[in-house]
C-alpha cells in the first residue's frame, strides 16, 4: 500500500474544523483537473460508453438490505456530515451516501465483525465506486481507501479515482502491503472518502456517491465470506458517535427544553414557551445550544416577547454577534451573554417564548442548555499504562498510580479518560487520600464536576487538589474511576491543558492547503482580511492532520525574529492540538511577535515534529474579541 502515514494521537471526542477539500493527485498519474479534460476529448473520440464493471462474487452486494456494519466517521477536522442508506441504483442495490455538510465524507467498513478469524487473511479490499449530482452532471472525483492495521491500527491509504462519465463506477482497490496485515479482534477497519469533488468545486453540489460490489480477496485473490448481518464495532480512537463540536463550547449541567422539534420554511419563526427549569438555566456563562439542520446552514433565536422589543438573536448580519457553529453547519450555540445584551439582563423581561429561525428552510431536534465548559487538549501527555477495566453501576475499581504519573500530576495539567457508560457520565475516586475516600468530579457531587461528553471525561489537577489537598503525595497510591451507570474504561493519560477556544466570524485564509515533512515549514503571505482579523481575543484555526498529532505557528518575519509560536516544549505556551485541529491565539503570538502585529512579517506558515498536512486555516474571534 503507498502513501503511508501512522494514525494520529486518539482523536479528542467532537473537536473538529472545516475545511476545503485538497486531495493528492495519484502516484503516477495526472491531476483530476487534467483527467476532466481527458474526458471531453474522450467524448468526442469514443461517443459509446463503455459498460460498467463486470458483476463478481461479492463479500457484500447490499441485495439483503443490510447496512449495520457501515458507519460515518466524524473524527477528522474535514468529516462531512452525512446520509448513509441502501437504495437502488444501476440495477442493484448499493449503498448511498449524501455529503449534506458540503465537506469530505468518510465512510467505514466494519471489516473485523464482517469477517472474524479470517480478517487475519485480508489481502485487499475491492469495491464499485460510483457518483451523481442532482443536476445531472458528470464530473471527475478523487479519494482514498484508508486502512486502519494491526495492533496499534496504523493508517495507511491507497488513491482511487473516477475520472470518465463512461467508467462510472470504477472500481477502487486498496492493498495491504507487507507490514500492513489486518489482526483477528483488533479493530481493523476500512475507511472510504472522497476528498476531491470537482463537481462542488464548479458549482453542481456535493457529490452523492453510490458503493457495492465489496470483496475482500486473500493473497490468492480468493474471495472472502463476509457476515453483513454483524453490527458496527467502533475501535478504540474511531468515537463513531461522536458530535462535532468544533469551534463550541461544551455544556455542563445540562438541562432539556423537552418537547422542542420543529420545523418552518425560510424566515419563518417556530418554537415554544419555556419552562422554569429552562428561565432557571438561562444565568451568566449558560449556553443555548440548538441541533438543527437548515439549507443555508444557519440557525439562531428569536425571542418574540421581550420587552425590549421583537429580538433575532444570533444572527449572521443582523444586530449582535452571530451564533456560534459547527463546521458540519448541525450545532449552534448562542450565549446568555449575547441574549443579554439585546434583550436586558434581567431574564424575566424576555417573554416566555423561545423560537428558531433560519434564512432558509429549517428543522430543529433539540434544544438544551448548559454552563459553557473548557474543552481540553492535552500536550507532554504520560500514559497511564495498563488501566483498562470494567465495573457496574455506583462500582469503582482501578489500580495503582505509576511514578510518572504521580510526577505528571502538577498544577495546570488534566487527567484524560477515555470510557464508555450507560449514564455518560465518569469520574474519579481517590480511595485512599489522607483528607478522606474522594470522589472528583462527580456531577452533583462535592467540587466542580468533571467536563465529560460520554467518551472522553477531564479532570484537573485544581480539581483533585481542591478536595484532596495541593500535595499530591497526601493523595494516595490508587486512583479509581466510577459512574452511576455500568462502565468501561479504555485508556487514562495525563498532560498538561490547553484549552479550544468558542470562535465564529471566522475569516477564512483563503487558498492555505500545504503539507511538508516533519520539522519542515510551509505556508503563506497573509491578506489584508487575514491582518484584519487578528485582533485580541481572536484564534488562529489550523485543520490538519499529522504523523504525532502535532502542530503549530511559525513567523518567520517577525521583528522579534524567526518565531515558532504554540510549539510545545518551545518557547510560550503551546497551542491546542488535538491531531486535527489547532488553534493558537493572539495572546500567544502577541507574547513571542510583539503587540504591534505590524511587526509580526507578512508571512504565516505552519510546521509540526513529523510529517503534516493543511487543509486549511482560519481566524475567528472568542467572545472575549476586541
Amino acid at each position: 500500500m503507498k502513501n503511508k502515514k501512522l494514525l494520529a494521537s486518539l482523536l479528542a471526542g467532537a473537536m473538529v474544523l472545516s475545511l476545503a477539500a485538497c486531495g493528492e493527485e495519484p502516484s503516477g498519474s495526472s491531476s483530476v483537473e487534467e483527467s476532466t479534460s481527458e474526458v471531453q476529448q474522450s467524448a468526442e473520440a469514443e461517443p459509446t460508453a463503455e459498460p460498467a464493471p463486470e458483476a463478481a462474487p461479492a463479500s457484500i452486494d447490499f441485495e439483503d438490505g443490510n447496512m449495520g456494519f457501515v458507519a460515518p466517521y466524524m473524527q477528522m477536522a474535514n468529516a462531512a456530515d452525512i446520509e448513509l442508506a441502501v437504495v437502488d441504483y444501476n440495477g442493484s442495490k448499493a449503498l448511498e451516501v449524501k455529503n449534506l455538510s458540503g465537506d469530505i465524507p468518510y465512510v467505514a467498513f466494519d471489516a473485523t465483525s464482517l469477517l472474524g478469524a479470517d480478517v487475519a487473511k485480508v489481502a485487499s479490499m475491492e469495491a464499485d465506486v460510483a457518483v451523481t449530482y442532482e443536476n445531472g452532471t458528470f464530473n471527475a472525483v478523487e479519494g482514498r481507501i484508508l486502512a486502519w492495521s494491526g495492533e496499534d491500527r496504523n493508517e495507511t491509504y491507497d488513491d482511487w479515482s473516477v475520472y470518465l462519465e463512461s467508467k462510472n463506477p470504477n472500481k477502487a482497490v486498496a492493498t495491504l502491503d507487507e507490514g500492513e496485515e489486518f489482526v483477528a479482534d483488533a479493530g481493523n477497519i476500512f475507511i472510504l472518502n472522497l476528498t476531491t469533488d470537482n463537481g462542488a468545486n464548479d458549482g453542481n453540489g456535493n457529490a452523492t456517491m453510490y458503493i457495492d460490489n465489496i470483496r475482500f480477496l486473500d493473497a490468492s485473490g480468493n474471495l472472502l465470506t463476509a457476515d453483513s448481518t454483524v453490527a458496527f464495532a467502533a475501535p478504540e480512537g474511531f468515537e463513531s458517535s461522536g458530535v462535532d463540536m468544533s469551534n463550541l463550547a461544551v455544556l455542563t449541567n445540562v438541562v432539556e427544553f423537552d418537547g422542542f422539534a420543529a420545523s418552518a420554511g425560510e424566515w419563518a419563526q417556530a418554537g415554544f414557551t419555556m419552562p422554569q427549569e429552562i428561565i432557571d438555566a438561562l444565568v451568566p456563562g449558560s449556553v443555548v445550544e440548538i441541533s438543527y439542520s437548515s439549507e443555508s446552514g444557519d440557525m439562531w433565536i428569536v425571542m418574540n416577547e421581550a420587552q425590549a422589543g421583537w429580538m433575532r438573536v444570533g444572527q449572521p448580519g443582523g444586530e449582535g454577534t452571530p451564533a456560534y457553529y459547527n463546521n458540519s453547519k448541525n450545532v449552534a450555540q448562542i450565549t446568555y451573554e449575547q441574549l443579554a445584551a439585546l434583550c436586558g439582563d434581567d431574564v424575566s423581561t424576555w417573554g416566555s417564548t423561545m423560537q428558531c429561525e433560519s434564512s432558509s428552510p429549517w428543522e430543529v431536534f433539540s434544544v438544551k442548555v448548559g454552563q459553557a465548559a473548557p474543552v481540553y487538549a492535552l500536550s507532554n501527555t504520560v500514559n497511564f499504562e495498563g488501566f483498562a477495566t470494567s465495573a457496574g453501576e455506583w462500582a469503582q475499581a482501578g489500580f495503582t498510580m505509576p511514578q510518572e504519573i504521580i510526577d505528571a500530576l502538577v498544577p495546570g495539567s488534566v487527567v484524560e479518560i477515555s470510557y464508555s457508560s450507560e449514564s455518560g457520565d465518569m469520574w474519579i475516586v481517590m480511595n485512599e487520600a489522607q483528607a478522606g475516600w474522594m470522589r472528583v468530579g462527580q456531577p452533583g457531587g462535592e467540587g466542580t464536576p468533571a467536563v465529560m461528553d460520554g467518551s472522553k471525561s477531564y479532570v484537573t489537577y485544581e480539581q483533585l487538589a481542591a478536595l484532596c489537598g495541593d500535595d499530591v503525595s497526601t493523595w494516595g497510591s490508587t486512583m479509581q474511576c466510577e459512574s452511576s451507570g455500568a462502565w468501561e474504561v479504555y485508556s487514562v493519560r495525563v498532560g498538561t491543558a490547553s484549552t479550544f477556544k468558542m470562535n465564529n466570524n471566522q475569516v477564512n485564509f483563503e487558498g492555505f492547503a500545504t503539507s511538508a515533512g516533519e520539522w519542515a515549514q510551509e505556508g503563506f503571505d497573509m491578506p489584508q482580511e487575514i491582518i484584519d482579523a487578528l485582533v485580541p481575543g481572536s484564534v488562529v484555526n489550523i485543520s490538519y492532520t499529522s504523523e504525532d498529532g502535532t502542530m503549530w505557528i511559525v513567523m518567520p518575519d517577525a521583528a522579534a525574529g524567526w518565531m515558532r509560536v504554540g510549539q510545545p516544549g518551545g518557547e510560550g505556551t503551546p497551542g491546542a492540538a488535538n491531531g486535527s485541529v489547532c488553534q493558537i491565539t493572539y495572546e500567544q503570538i502577541a507574547a513571542l511577535c510583539g503587540e504591534d502585529k505590524s511587526t509580526w512579517g507578512a508571512r504565516m506558515q505552519c510546521e509540526a515534529s513529523s510529517a503534516w498536512e493543511v487543509y486549511s486555516v482560519t481566524v475567528g474571534q472568542t467572545p472575549d474579541a476586541e
